[in-house]
């Protein structure tokens, strides 16, 4: 394959991309295929074209349909198979994280500990998967009668990968499906579509060929895979207007759905909050992986009281961040992964200072390659402002200052998204009454987030449908069937 690397002003750990890339292709019926077309993919930390990589098309899509339809149902009825091939996933991508992290880190831009770490995280998650099993409940069980609820596999499955959490994400989805009896089609942004496709490869000889997929490919692969006859269910992590237009396609089927998407998660601080131990868990919140995160706090209301003393220790941690490429040391952030979404959280920043914005950090991009904003804290804004209306997915935060309880719920509330939210608090009880009062999908006492394998997570609103992890997450990848005996 051509991959087409400028290595011409690269060190040399950035050189050694080219031989991860050698041979990559989607893998479709248990072969890795490059043939086709080819898109760029663009390095966000220099602005400049990484490699191209292979574009799957729609003959290549009908090939990866008929195997998984043809495959489902002998993978369904070989649950220790399934569970074996979770445990061996889980093994491979720890053996190889740290060639995987690399490329991770080379398409996305998080510092290299963290691209790597994404990697063993999502190992994690395979091993959780691999030792769940369908549950099944019994409503009744006597003399005369049997009744129970089973789950059966739904059947092929789309998932569909966003930029920010490629692989994490992209092995949720395997693993919740290979678990369930599924068989998969994944497909990745084509923003970051190296290091999926590459997890491809490594996973060809641990499924029967079939069963897993993995496609790269832009928006018209997309909505073939949603609108695909022979698909039987739609997982997505990604914006609400995808997420509509996802469901709009499945619905002619009638697909099953689960979808992720769009967060603007509220953190409300109290008087009683113990700020040190507070405000480095809120920078953390709001600025881990440059914002880029769904469930990040993207709006801070603190309490009069204490606004002042808030504000400095956020931007106190702010102004000791240290942005850069993956490969620097010492760097703490990384870009914004994509072009676009540079351009939006600029646009969202300077709406924000010409409305009345004070910049206590940061305000305008670094004067680098690359797509960097360092973290920036803005006062002096409120509802009605693009910045605090909107998901900025990006590290621009807004605070706000609050003087009761009740108006800063209704501000909190005050979104079409309800992803997460969180209270900051000594007083427990206190701090469970208000996340009680919060329209979310999750909602966090002295913590924000918490996600995990093990712990369903989803949304409420316009932040989608169902629930990804833990027991609900499987059921959400199954049928659930009511199974009734009655003995005399």
């Amino acid at each position: 394959m051509d991959t087409q690397l400028d290595t011409t002003t690269r060190p040399q750990v950035e050189v050694d991309i080219e031989r991860h890339l050698v041979g990559l292709g989607h893998l479709i019926d248990g072969e890795v295929v490059s043939d086709g077309q080819r898109f760029d993919v663009i390095a966000p930390w220099n602005g400049r074209v990484l490699a191209r990589c292979p574009a799957a098309e729609a003959e290549l899509l009908e090939k990866a349909v008929r195997s998984a339809r043809r495959s489902q149902q002998s993978w369904a009825a070989d649950s220790e198979a399934r569970r074996s091939a979770l445990a061996n996933i889980a093994d491979r991508l720890d053996e190889h994280a740290d060639d995987l992290g690399t490329v991770n880190s080379a398409e996305t831009g998080k510092p290299l500990h963290i691209g790597v770490g994404e990697i063993r995280g999502a190992a994690e998650h395979a091993r959780w998967y691999a030792r769940q099993s369908l549950r099944v409940d019994t409503l009744e069980d006597s003399d005369a009668e049997l009744t129970q609820v089973i789950r059966e596999p739904v059947g092929v499955v789309a998932a569909i990968v966003p930029w920010n959490g490629p692989i994490l994400m992209l092995i949720n989805k395997i693993a919740a499906s290979i678990a369930t009896g599924n068989t998969v089609i994944a497909k990745s942004s084509p923003f970051t579509p190296l290091t999926s496709l590459l997890v491809g490869a490594l996973l060809r000889d641990l499924v029967p060929a079939g069963t897993v997929n993995i496609l790269a490919g832009g928006d018209v692969l997309g909505k073939a895979m949603t609108a695909h006859p022979d698909v039987n269910m739609v997982a997505f992590t990604g914006s609400v207007d995808a997420g509509r237009d996802i469901m709009a396609a499945g619905a002619p089927t009638l697909k099953r759905m689960l979808l992720e998407l769009g967060g603007n998660d509220a953190a409300v601080v109290l008087s009683d909050a113990d700020l040190e131990t507070a405000i480095p868990k809120l920078y953390r919140g709001a600025f881990a992986l440059s914002g880029q995160i769904c469930a990040a706090i993207k709006r801070l209301y603190v309490h009069e009281s204490i606004f002042d003393d808030v504000v400095e220790g956020m931007a106190a941690l702010a102004l000791a961040a240290k942005a850069g490429t993956p490969w620097e040391d010492g760097v703490t952030m990384g870009p914004l992964t994509t072009k676009p979404q540079f351009d939006r959280v600029c646009s969202l920043m300077e709406d924000a200072l010409q409305n009345g914005g004070r910049a206590v950090t940061g305000g305008k991009a670094l004067d680098k390659e690359g797509f960097f904003i360092p973290p920036t804290i803005i006062t002096g804004v409120d509802h009605g402002v693009r910045l605090v209306d909107e998901e900025q997915f990006g590290p621009v935060l807004p605070i706000m200052s609050y003087r009761n309880l009740d108006e800063v719920m209704e501000r909190a509330n005050a979104t079409e998204f309800g992803l997460g939210g969180s209270i900051w608090t000594a007083d427990v009880q206190e701090g469970l009454r208000l996340a009680g009062r919060l329209r979310t999908g999750g909602a966090w006492v002295n913590r924000h987030p918490l996600v995990g394998a093990s712990i369903p997570f989803g949304g409420a609103k316009q932040s989608g449908l169902g629930r990804e992890g833990g027991q609900i997450g499987l059921d959400a990848f199954c049928e659930l069937k009511t199974v009734s005996v009655l003995f005399s």
